[in-house]
């Protein structure tokens, strides 16, 4: 087969190519055409810098910016702690004998007074005590009469003064030792009355009682009927709640700021976060090897008893003052668990900057650590609605 090649076709080829490239050139730049530009009057946008953000001048009167300032700014120090009862205002009672726990008359919680019986004991040491007792005022009442008759003696000039001085040595040993049973039993629960009664009707008291030293609480018991007590071992304990200690754990590091007489400010949540006040009385010298913390303590009055031992509590350490930059609690925004504050760069323009902060005051500073520097203009009211806008724009 043969081919001819005719110049008239190639040429008719050619034109009708030219109106098609151009076509798709024209489509290919509509493709690659630049997104529409932000509608005006927007309420915020977003430059390049994602921490940067700027606002209309509609929105600006939402905002209120002022400067770091320099202030005077006491060192807080915040530590968990615990109500504890003061341990001066605190008695471990136990038994003055051997014997067997014949009744218990007291529960934990019961408020007792001083002299008031707990526990009742019955011992044989207790039958002993009394018979030496009555030995004591039968040996007394003899020697008191011995030194009537002595007296009357001389008198009539029939015995010397030495005779009579002899029974008057023999009446006071007898008095000492009636004093001393009388204390023996009052050391072993006896009550004055039956300890008189004793004495003078010769009639024993099967029990002896176990009894509160001081008024309070009782916090603690640790024996039950037909138990058998010795002397020493603690059966109640009593507190008198009426004045609380309040422990904390400083840590090692910073034990060493903290010194005797320092103010504590006390927050006690299970009593809707009451706020107390004292003054550190106790600092240990020592360091726990559990809990690398140094031991502090206060104490606070209870008169309402409204502070109950083991409640927790915080405490806040109040140091001396020093003069640092600040910047008010409510100019302050979190994001990624760091501080933030808006730095304004220009007209209607901020810049989210990072800071570290100390804790906040009780006037609502919080102290610049770093980041900020006196004289920086920052938002310090409405930071947190321009934070919203920024993440708002951002998404957008």
């Amino acid at each position: 087969m043969t081919y001819s090649f005719c110049p008239h076709t190639s040429t008719l080829r050619a034109r009708c190519l030219v109106p098609l490239l151009a076509l798709l050139t024209l489509a290919a730049c509509g493709k690659g055409s630049p997104t529409d530009a932000p509608k005006a009057g927007s309420p915020a946008k977003t430059v390049a810098d994602p921490n940067l953000v700027r606002i209309t001048e509609g929105m600006a009167s939402h905002f209120k910016t002022g400067e770091v300032q320099m202030a005077n700014i006491a060192s807080v120090q915040e530590v968990v702690g615990r109500i504890d009862a003061n341990e001066k205002l605190v008695a471990r009672i136990g038994s003055g004998v051997t014997g067997r726990i014949t009744e218990v008359l007291a529960e934990v919680g019961q408020n007792v007074r001083p002299g008031q019986i707990l526990a009742r004991i019955a011992s044989p040491e207790l039958t002993s005590a009394q018979m030496a007792l009555l030995r004591a005022s039968a040996q007394a009442d003899l020697a008191e009469r011995a030194v009537e008759r002595a007296r009357q003696l001389i008198q009539a000039d029939v015995i010397g003064s030495a005779e009579l001085q002899r029974r008057e040595t023999e009446l006071s040993i007898a008095r000492a030792e009636s004093r001393a049973a009388t204390d023996q039993l009052r050391m072993m629960g006896l009550p004055a009355d039956s300890i008189r009664r004793v004495a003078t009707t010769g009639g024993l008291q099967e029990t002896a009682g176990v009894i509160a030293t001081i008024a309070g609480v009782v916090t603690e018991r640790t024996v039950s009927q037909g138990q058998v007590a010795q002397p020493g071992d603690p059966l109640f304990t009593v507190a008198d709640l009426s004045n609380v200690w309040v422990v904390g754990a400083l840590p090692e590091q910073t034990a060493r700021t903290v010194g005797l007489g320092q103010k504590v400010e006390i927050t006690v949540p299970a009593l809707e976060n009451r706020k107390l006040t004292g003054k550190v009385v106790f600092i240990s010298d020592t360091v726990s090897p559990d809990t690398r913390t140094v031991t502090m303590r206060t104490q606070v009055d209870n008169r309402n008893r409204q502070l109950k031992p083991q409640m927790l509590a915080t405490l806040r350490l109040v140091g001396a003052s020093t003069l640092q930059p600040s910047v008010p609690s409510g100019a302050v925004v979190r994001e990624n668990d760091k501080d933030h504050v808006y730095v304004r760069v220009d007209a209607n323009t901020y810049r989210m900057v990072p800071v570290e902060l100390g804790p906040a005051t009780l006037e609502g500073l919080r102290p610049v650590l770093k980041g900020v520097v006196p004289g920086t203009p920052i938002v310090i009211e409405g930071a947190f609605h321009m934070h919203n806008e920024r993440k708002r724009s951002e998404l957008e």
